[in-house]
């Protein structure tokens, strides 16, 4: 039997990883932030960050950009050990905050921090053109972005992150107060860099991002990583793979064996495993007992039901 080499396949591991965090420690005076963090975002990966406020996620995301430091752990990107600032051209971040210039024009905004990330002369004009496409706000480009509507900004704030290309993009609540259609445009024009090849981490309250927008999810609260995995991983090993459906009734009931009774008694929820094989028993039963079914819905397992598993029903502030 032939045993690899671990060198060997430490290397391969960390060549197939854009972002690696390793037991990340940060403190601010007693309160403990980051309690030995990890996660890894794989190459051309889009994994979604979720956690309930106070997590840690606004700090494990500075801490990878190097605007706050770790007092202990590591942060690898592409394969090598990120100091506590600099040495980021490779990364990309895009605040929640919207961070332009309101006097300054689409165009000007672009440029401006084009230079920031280094960019200069045909370069810096080639990125701004491509950046007024992308965005589809050509049309705009000579018009102050204190003038453009929430998703018009959202989508200026993303083409400023990314001007210079990186290959690592770190994306905090990038829908942020947007209507349906800027939210599509958003994702589109983030489909297009993932496919170019641009690794996407994406931190977001709104669960249905995640689900369809991402390959892997990471749920982080009190400081550290706490599941990962797929979304089917992730019912898998929490809520299982049970569908719930929940009967309306034409009046109220009482309790019945096999349901729970919810609301005002004319609302009965179970849980089925086939639901084929189980609804129509159901059915019966509610029959039986006197009741008349006016709707049904059938609920499958989401990320939602894992991430109140997970973290709980208790608000955050």
């Amino acid at each position: 039997m032939m045993v690899s080499d671990p060198t060997t396949t430490r290397d391969r591991a960390d060549s197939e990883s854009a972002l690696r965090i390793r037991d990340l420690v940060k403190r601010f005076g007693p309160t403990t932030a980051l309690n030995r963090a990890g996660l890894e975002l794989r190459r051309g990966e889009r994994l979604a960050l979720l956690g309930p406020n106070g997590a840690g996620k606004t700090t494990l995301v500075r801490c990878i950009c190097g605007r706050s430091v770790p007092d202990s752990g590591s942060i690898e990107m592409l394969g090598r050990q990120l100091p506590p600032s600099g040495g980021r051209h490779e990364l990309g971040f895009v605040p929640q905050e919207i961070a332009l210039y309101p006097d300054l024009t689409a165009r000007e905004n672009l440029d401006a921090f084009g230079r920031f990330h280094g960019l200069t002369g045909g370069e810096l004009r080639d990125a701004v053109e491509w950046a007024l496409q992308w965005t589809g706000l050509a049309d705009r480009a000579d018009d102050l972005t204190k003038t453009f509507s929430s998703g018009m900004k959202r989508r200026v704030n993303i083409a400023c992150g990314v001007l210079h290309r990186p290959l690592v993009l770190l994306l905090d609540e990038p829908t942020v107060g947007v209507d349906p259609q800027s939210r599509d445009r958003i994702f589109r024009m983030l489909e297009e860099l993932w496919r170019q090849g641009t690794s996407i981490l994406l931190t977001t309250h709104q669960l249905d991002e995640a689900e369809r927008q991402c390959d892997r999810i990471v749920i982080i609260d009190h400081g550290h990583a706490i599941a990962e995995g797929t979304l089917g991983d992730l019912i898998a090993s929490t809520v299982g793979a049970n569908r719930r459906v929940v009967f309306t009734l034409a009046e109220a009931c009482s309790e019945l064996a096999g349901f729970t009774v919810r609301g005002d008694g004319r609302r009965l929820v179970a849980e089925v495993e086939d639901v084929a094989r189980d609804l129509p028993g159901l059915l019966n039963r509610i029959r039986e007992s006197g009741g008349q079914v006016s709707d049904l819905d059938v609920q499958p397992p989401s990320l939602h039901s894992v991430f109140i598993h997970l973290t709980g029903r208790e608000l955050r502030e």
